[in-house]
């Protein structure tokens, strides 16, 4: 896998495959575990992010974030029309630029 950023935390076997719906699910452990790199702030950021989630771990967090970027798009629950109107709505509230 490749390194994320220079320097920063390893994490070993980071978890891939978890179910979609509402809630966060802890992902699957993986069969064979792969080392990536992140910097120290990223961990950090992520560490904060996943406290009080269901995750037992931040690679369990990790793998469940990088198994949703690799899901199928046309799995995505909004259509495109419906995509730009919530983006519309969100930039209008001052949530997005």
């Amino acid at each position: 896998m490749t390194a994320l950023g220079p320097g920063g935390r390893t994490y070993v076997g980071a978890a891939v495959g978890a179910g979609r719906g509402d809630r966060l699910t802890p992902a699957k452990p993986a069969t064979k575990p792969r080392t990536i790199h992140v910097p120290e702030e990223v961990a950090a950021g992520l560490e904060k992010r996943m406290q009080g989630s269901a995750f037992p771990d931040l690679d369990a967090f990790v793998g469940f974030i990088l198994a949703r970027l690799l899901e199928d798009p046309s799995e995505t629950p909004f259509s495109a029309e419906e995509e730009i109107r919530l983006k519309e709505r969100l930039r209008s509230l001052g949530y997005i630029d």
